[in-house]
């Protein structure tokens, strides 16, 4: 079997995606629809899995979404997606939004989601991916947190 080489989180993550917020995007209470929120996220996710791995990955599962605060017409939501850490042929990308005041140059976190990510071959059956390599301290703290969470999933399966 060949071995695969490390990858470090910065190199697939995303940093800085803007989405201005229009009237379409809207619910019945005049806030962000959360249901679009996840549309982007997912798609981003799926864009830094692909980056990580060099593979055509599919959404497993989403893990926790957490609705933090709303967002509402006109604000600009920041989309930050990174590669939490890898398994063999899945590994977990969280999403953090933002919401940007432009005026007083302040963000605000809005929202946060880990999407569980699996990387498949022609055939459509998982692949091997590269590992990870978490670099700074937070990137430390989100890869040993990722492993906490995919052990609960395991003992839920149970």
């Amino acid at each position: 079997m060949k071995k695969l080489k490390s990858k470090p989180v910065s190199q697939s993550a995303i940093n800085d995606y803007a989405y201005t917020i229009f009237p379409g995007d809207l619910n019945a209470s005049d806030t962000a629809f959360g249901g679009r929120i996840l549309e982007i996220a997912d798609r981003l996710a799926a864009i830094v899995a692909r980056r990580h791995s060099g593979l055509l990955c599919v959404t497993l599962l989403v893990d926790s979404i957490r609705f933090i605060g709303p967002a509402t017409q006109g604000e600009i939501l920041i989309f930050k997606s990174a590669v939490n850490r890898v398994w063999r042929t899945s590994m977990e990308i969280g999403v953090k939004v933002l919401v940007e005041d432009v005026k007083k140059k302040k963000q605000r976190h809005v929202v946060s989601a880990y999407f569980t990510f699996v990387a498949i071959n022609k055939k459509r059956r998982p692949i091997l991916v590269p590992p990870v390599i978490p670099g700074t301290e937070e990137e430390k703290r989100r890869y040993a947190e990722a492993d906490q969470r995919r052990q609960a999933r395991l003992g839920e399966k149970k």
